[in-house]
C-alpha cells in the first residue's frame, strides 16, 4: 500500500488545538482505507501546532479492545486547569498507526454558540473523509446531538467545574458493527473523534476502554491504588 504521509492524517488534530492557525493543507485518500500514522513521527508534527500553548505531559502504552495503543497527553504549559479533568489534548495511537481517537478540552470553546445539525454532518463527514475513509461507505447515522464534557478549572486551593458542549454526531459502522463519532466544536472543528467502539446490548454499556475521558482515568487510578494496600 502507498505511503501516506503523517501531515494528511494528522491536520484535523492540528487545526483542533490551534484555532488561530492557517488551515494546513491535507491530502487526499480515495483509497477508503484507514489511514495509518507513524506513531514516532506524530509527537514532532503536533508540536508545530501546540508548542506556544501545550506541552507533551505523559506518553504510554495502552490496551485497546486487547491491541496495544499509545496514548498521549498535552497540557497548557501555563498550567491553566492542569492535571485529570482539566483542559487537554489526548491522542490514542493503535500500534498499526490507526488514529483510534483525540480529544481536545479547551475552556476556549466554552460558552459559545454550536453548529446546526446539518452543519455538524457536513463538518464530520468531511473529518472522516480525510481521516477515516473506511467508516464512510457503511456509516449509519444513530443521532446528532449536543453533548457534553466537563472541565474542572482550578485556581490555588479553589476549583469549579464549567460544561464543554459540543455537537455529536454518533454513527454505526455497520460492516463491523462498531461505533463511531465526531463532536463538533462551537469554533466548527472536531474536538473530538472515536472509533471502533465496541458496544454491550445487554445491560447496555461501553465496552472500549475510555483512555481520552478523564472520569475514567480517574477511577481506574483510584482503583489501581486501591488495589495496592
Amino acid at each position: 500500500m502507498k505511503t501516506i504521509q503523517p501531515a494528511a492524517a494528522i491536520a484535523w488534530l492540528a487545526v483542533a488545538v490551534m484555532a488561530t492557525a492557517s488551515p494546513a493543507a491535507v491530502a487526499q485518500n480515495p483509497s477508503q482505507k484507514p489511514i495509518r500514522m507513524n506513531t514516532a513521527n506524530i509527537p514532532a508534527f503536533v508540536s508545530r501546532w501546540i508548542a506556544t500553548t501545550h506541552r507533551e505531559v505523559s506518553r504510554r502504552t495502552v490496551s485497546v479492545d486487547g491491541e496495544s495503543a499509545e496514548l498521549t497527553r498535552y497540557e497548557r504549559r501555563d498550567g491553566r486547569n492542569a492535571a485529570l479533568e482539566g483542559e487537554h489534548f489526548s491522542t490514542v495511537m493503535a500500534a498499526d498507526g490507526t488514529l483510534k481517537g483525540f480529544a481536545n478540552i479547551a475552556l476556549d470553546l466554552v460558552g459559545k454558540p454550536l453548529p446546526s445539525r446539518e452543519r455538524t454532518e457536513q463538518i464530520a463527514r468531511a473529518f472522516l473523509q480525510e481521516n477515516a475513509p473506511d467508516l464512510l461507505p457503511k456509516m449509519e447515522i444513530h443521532w446528532i446531538e449536543p453533548h457534553d464534557e466537563p472541565i474542572k478549572l482550578s485556581s490555588g486551593s479553589d476549583s469549579k467545574t464549567v460544561t464543554l458542549t459540543g455537537m455529536k454526531l454518533k454513527a454505526r459502522n455497520l460492516a463491523d458493527g462498531r461505533w463511531f463519532w465526531v463532536i463538533v466544536g462551537s469554533d466548527e472543528k472536531p474536538m473530538v473523534f472515536e472509533r471502533d467502539i465496541v458496544w454491550i446490548s445487554f445491560p447496555g454499556h461501553r465496552k472500549t476502554e475510555k483512555w481520552l475521558h478523564d472520569g475514567w482515568l480517574k477511577k481506574q487510578a483510584k482503583a489501581a491504588a486501591g488495589g495496592k494496600k
